[in-house]
């Protein structure tokens, strides 16, 4: 398990990420560039960072006072089925997201929108599928 502290921090790191963007949100009148999408980004980061913090938090809590939950969740954390299980589901959602972002981006082409936008979400893809071509050849090596 990580350090207690490390979840406060996160939490208070996504909090403060939170609040800022949901400010800067509220009160920029006409904001230009990259001001734009920033305030967005930092509210969605925020969000999810928050949330991971404050699942920490819980579980942490949760395996404080119960020392059989404790390690039930060790347990199972280290369980080789239920890693087995996490991995075919990982696949499963790479291969699913593979075809809806490659779908996602022909339509944003076709509604000709910021080029430099359409470029990041193609060097994106490509990266994602050039990462999986890297470890499919690296574990092809080992075996």
């Amino acid at each position: 398990m990580k350090k207690p502290t490390s979840s406060y921090f996160i939490t208070v790191v996504g909090l403060a990420l939170f609040a800022g963007g949901l400010y800067f949100i509220k009160t920029m009148e006409d904001p230009q560039g990259m001001l734009r999408a920033l305030p967005y980004i930092c509210f969605g980061l925020g969000c999810s960072i928050f949330g991971h913090g404050m699942g920490e938090i819980v579980v942490q809590l949760a395996v404080k006072n119960n020392a059989t939950a404790a390690k039930q969740l060790e347990i199972d954390m280290k369980d080789e089925r239920n890693l087995a299980i996490a991995s075919r589901a990982k696949a499963k959602a790479y291969d699913m997201m593979v075809f809806m972002f490659g779908a996602l981006i022909i339509p944003f082409a076709l509604m000709d929108i910021d080029l430099t936008i359409l470029l990041l979400l193609i060097f994106a893809y490509l990266f994602i599928l050039g990462y999986c071509s890297y470890y499919r050849f690296k574990y092809y090596k080992e075996m």
